[in-house]
């Protein structure tokens, strides 16, 4: 006969969990550092114009922005190919963005109210002939930001090449 009698089935043991906590906090301590929010999604064709000088924002969380042009592709059939002007993550007219500006303020506090910047990202066109957005809806943009005292604008550009 045998020496070693068997006791049983063998049964698996349980798996250790008392690590489990520590790899959690781990992955969520790297998806934390390694994600970033978006704001907002852009639904416009924006093609920026080359910069011949660049000041960097202070504070990008006073900035404010507008988006000027045509609907990106996905969005064609929905809104058309006219010029859309979009605030936020919609469509408005520029008789909005003082609604807009005003809501944008209440949103900060009354110290940060005077330092809030506007950022107007519109559509150049390209080389190829595309054309982009004509002056007179930037010109409208424009006067409403000045009925609304939002005086403190940015025409984002992208870094001229260096010669």
């Amino acid at each position: 006969m045998a020496k070693f009698a068997r006791k049983g089935k063998g049964k698996t043991p349980k798996v250790n969990t008392a690590s489990l906590p520590d790899i959690i906090f781990m992955l969520l301590f790297f998806f934390m550092v390694v994600t970033q929010l978006r704001e907002m999604d852009r639904m416009v064709v924006v093609q920026i114009p080359a910069a011949s000088e660049a000041a960097k924002l202070e504070r990008k969380d006073l900035t404010s922005y507008i988006y000027i042009g045509t609907p990106v592709f996905a969005q064609q059939a929905r809104f058309g190919t006219d010029t859309r002007i979009q605030l936020n993550d919609s469509f408005r007219t520029a008789v909005d963005i003082r609604d807009f500006i005003v809501a944008e303020r209440q949103n900060k506090s009354e110290a940060d109210q005077q330092f809030m910047t506007v950022s107007i990202k519109a559509d150049i066109g390209d080389p190829s002939g595309r054309q982009g957005v004509r002056m007179g809806i930037i010109t409208d943009v424009k006067q409403e930001l000045r009925r609304v005292s939002a005086l403190r604008v940015v025409y984002a550009g992208r870094k001229a090449p260096s010669l």
